[in-house]
């Protein structure tokens, strides 16, 4: 049985706390994944209330994600985590009882996810920071790929369970799930006891007001080609791809693929291959990561043009699968990289910019991918959307910092201490 435990979650106590408590929460995610679009649909929305709900909750990560950034490398992150579960546990807690009640309108839903989404906005940078603190730094690839595994396995249990949940207690039951996961979530990471990495007197050293220490941050992130690039790179996944998978993957679904149900086929494939990706994240030792991450990159942007292919939809369902091992190489590699060689004490704030310029512009495509549908058609804009994408892809993989960064970080000092640990910016 012991060698049937992953050895990052043996021999990482904290980290295997963390591991259980998240792992439940995703499934709660992945639920409310296909249950939100559709709570919209139920309450009379249109493909462009699915598009505003879902604005909603990203909305705030242009106002708060660089404050949770600075927070979370000022105070401790698993705390700030566990505020923002306690948060969201009480917004999808609310939402489902609105529609159990048939109490619910597209307004209560817009503020609703407000708030949510400014909860994520603390939760974030505090998550990608918080991984140095309970793995080692030889383990972080496997500990951020066997994260990886446990989301994409929610992308084939969650929808399965949500479309169930859908059809026996509507929308608001597979939320209410939601909310016991967050429940879950902030008790585990009440019991959490990361390590530190510098005292608070070092911490107080090396602080100042607000505006500095963003500053610094920043200088962190344009100090490096590689990170800056990348966070271009995401900005038009999230805001051009990704609005076919939250806005117009569902309105098709609802149209032509029988609802719910279709789309959690959809959903379900893409999170099997998402599974099969972060497998090979974890067995695979890349000798220039972000290579391979570019490349995984422009395979993921191809989303849009399968959904919207017409083809029948176990090839959509399959070419989905396909672009899930992308997604799941990119993502793990990119987290890993940034947690490689990016200094720790400045780990969180380079993460805020990373969410600000990605998740953080993603309302806007969210926002126009419905208005844009309703005026040249719903499968035109899915085409257009990948023919922006995948060249900013390709783009970012002639970039030779991005083609040259190695897996693990230089010793520039000669003296055994890793890079990481350092707070000084690099190229």
């Amino acid at each position: 049985m012991k060698t049937l435990i992953p050895g990052v979650l043996r021999d990482e106590p904290q980290f295997a706390r963390l591991f259980i408590g998240q792992s439940l929460s995703v499934l709660g995610d992945r639920v409310a994944f296909v249950a939100v679009p559709f709570a919209v649909l139920a309450v009379g929305g249109s493909a462009s209330d699915v598009g505003l709900v879902a604005a909603a909750g990203l909305v705030p990560m242009l106002l708060f994600t660089l404050v949770g950034g600075v927070w979370a490398d000022r105070f401790p992150r698993h705390r700030i985590m566990m505020l923002s579960d306690v948060v969201r546990c009480a917004v999808q807690g609310l939402i489902a009882v609105l529609l159990a009640t048939g109490a619910a309108e597209i307004r209560h839903l817009v503020l609703l996810m407000i708030v949510f989404g400014t909860a994520d906005a603390f939760f974030m940078p505090a998550a990608t920071g918080l991984m140095p603190l309970v793995v080692g730094p030889d383990r972080l690839r496997e500990a951020n790929a066997l994260r990886g595994f446990v989301q994409s396995s929610g992308l084939v249990v969650g929808p399965a369970l949500a479309g169930g949940l859908v059809a026996l207690a509507g929308p608001g039951g597979a939320l209410a799930l939601d909310a016991l996961t967050f429940a879950v979530s902030a008790a585990f990471l009440a019991r959490l006891r990361p390590r530190e990495t510098a005292s608070a007197a070092e911490k107080d050293a090396a602080g100042g007001t607000f505006l500095e220490e963003l500053r610094a941050g920043w200088v962190q992130v344009r100090s490096r080609t590689w990170v800056w690039s990348g966070m271009a790179g995401m900005a038009v996944y999230h805001v051009v791809v990704l609005p076919s998978v939250y806005v117009l993957g569902p309105v098709l679904a609802a149209r032509e693929w029988g609802g719910a149900a279709g789309w959690s086929v959809v959903v379900a494939a893409f999170g099997v291959g998402a599974v099969v990706g972060d497998v090979l994240a974890y067995r695979l030792k890349v000798a220039r990561p972000m290579a391979l991450a570019a490349a995984a990159l422009a395979v993921a942007s191809c989303q849009a043009v399968i959904i919207g292919s017409g083809a029948p939809l176990v090839v959509i369902a399959v070419l989905e699968a396909v672009t899930g091992v992308a997604v799941s190489l990119f993502f793990v590699l990119w987290e890993t990289a940034l947690q490689t060689h990016v200094p720790e004490a400045a780990l969180s704030r380079v993460s805020s910019y990373d969410h600000l310029l990605s998740t953080g512009l993603m309302p806007l495509g969210l926002a126009l991918a419905g208005p844009v549908s309703a005026s040249f058609g719903v499968r035109p804009t899915l085409y257009a959307m990948t023919l922006l994408a995948v060249p900013a892809a390709l783009a970012l993989l002639c970039v030779p910092a991005v083609r040259r960064l190695p897996a693990q970080a230089p010793d520039p000092a000669g003296d055994g201490v890793p890079a990481t640990a350092q707070a000084g910016p690099a190229s």
